[in-house]
């Protein structure tokens, strides 16, 4: 049994050496694998041998709080290998680690340079006391010493509140307050603390609206006040109340009458003459008839 076996294997092999073209089909298969190996070797070797660098970085955008010194702790710690063997991602992810650092875009320039363009977060606000707001609405965490509004509201509202603060900014400007403080409730009520440390009730219906009748008004009423106004409730449909600390009402002394209010003058048709009666006339003395004596 064991021999019909050994006569199949030794027909098989003896039938694919006697092909010389499938040989030569084997043999081109090897050679070119061969140099794709030694291409490829080639190559790698070129690539990482020292006759590439990176000669010139060059940091590009308006840069004012990313400083020199964190740039050049980067571009020396983490911008590693050669102009091929540059890892890009790499060099980005370690750009936006710094605290100001918004986006990031690193390209190579042939034949030996490396562009990096960096932009920084423009700060708005102020969001509580945990992080910093940009003018896109986005949170950050970096670290200011400059007076900047404060925002407080429910996560997630980010963005509506900053693009509120721009828009009632805006809308103050004419009667020259600031907003200090910008609150927005789980409700959607607003609440603006303005930088005279007064408090404005908005609601949560006809924001703008109710802003834009308070600033209008402001001039001819609070604004012509030397009191402090604590409190202005803008909710009401024809106006808004007032609370003002400082405001006493003068005290009406005890038994002096009010004084009675005038009755106005009744006002005179055109042309109308008035009929008084006519004064008599005082009587002429009689003449005295004298007699003959």
């Amino acid at each position: 049994m064991a021999k019909p076996a050994n006569t199949r294997i030794a027909l098989i092999g003896f039938g694919m050496w006697d092909k010389p073209a499938l040989l030569m089909w084997l043999a081109n298969l090897l050679y070119a694998l061969a140099a794709l190996l030694l291409m490829y070797a080639l190559l790698f070797v070129v690539v990482h041998l020292p006759v590439f660098p990176v000669r010139q970085i060059v940091v590009a955008g308006d840069l004012q709080h990313i400083t020199r010194e964190q740039v050049q702790y980067i571009v020396k710690h983490e911008l590693k290998g050669t102009f091929f063997t540059l890892d890009l991602d790499h060099s980005r992810q370690s750009f936006e680690k710094l605290p100001w650092v918004r986006s990031v875009s690193v390209r190579r320039r042939w034949p030996d340079r490396l562009e990096i363009a960096l932009e920084e977060h423009q700060a708005l606000a102020r969001w509580g006391s945990q992080a910093l707001v940009n003018t896109h609405g986005e949170l950050f965490d970096a670290a200011s010493n400059d007076a900047l509004p404060v925002l407080n509201g429910p996560q997630g509202m980010e963005d509506d509140l900053a693009r509120g603060l721009v828009e009632i900014r805006n809308m103050l400007a004419p009667i020259q307050k600031k907003p200090t403080e910008l609150s927005l409730s789980a409700r959607r009520a607003w609440i603006i603390k303005l930088d005279d440390g007064s408090h404005l009730e908005l609601g949560r219906e006809q924001v703008k609206e109710r802003l834009s009748k308070f600033v209008a008004a402001y001039p001819a009423t609070l604004g012509s006040l030397n009191r402090n106004v604590e409190y202005v409730d803008l909710r009401y449909p024809n106006g808004f109340a007032v609370r003002m600390p400082d405001y006493k009402p003068k005290p009406i002394k005890p038994g002096v009458p009010k004084p009675a209010a005038a009755k106005p003058a009744t006002p005179k048709p055109a042309g109308a003459t008035t009929n008084k009666p006519a004064a008599p006339k005082p009587e002429q003395p009689k003449p005295t008839e004298k007699t003959a004596a």
